[in-house]
């Protein structure tokens, strides 16, 4: 019911910055937060920041904090991720998610591809 497309991912050096897109279309009406999450090849998949889409509540895994930003244009309905200082350990597909409830990850995107080199 809500398609998700991530958007912005690449290549960058240690210490470089990137900023992830997610724009949701179908029933957007519905979602109440949306999140990211990132995968590497071989482990779980993790889980990174979150925000609500009506007050803009935020919160952060740790290994995000100081240095992520979630943030979101509602009008666009679109959601961001901005990733400063990166590290060759942030390396994965970044995903994004929607949640209509606040405890359910309902929808997901397909990715897109975080390399970072060092």
């Amino acid at each position: 019911q809500v398609r998700l497309v991530e958007s912005g991912g690449g290549l960058v050096q240690s210490g470089g910055s990137l900023r992830l897109s997610c724009a949701a279309s179908g029933r957007t009406v519905s979602i109440y937060r949306m999140g990211w999450f990132r995968q590497a090849p071989g482990k779980e998949r993790e889980f990174v920041a979150r925000i609500t889409l009506n007050g803009g509540r935020t919160y952060y895994a740790d290994s995000a904090k100081g240095r992520f930003t979630i943030s979101r244009d509602n009008a666009k309905n679109t959601v961001y991720l901005q990733m400063n200082d990166l590290k060759p350990e942030d390396t994965a597909v970044y995903y994004c998610a929607s949640d209509p409830n606040g405890s359910t990850w309902s929808d997901w995107g397909q990715g897109t591809q975080v390399t970072v080199s060092s």
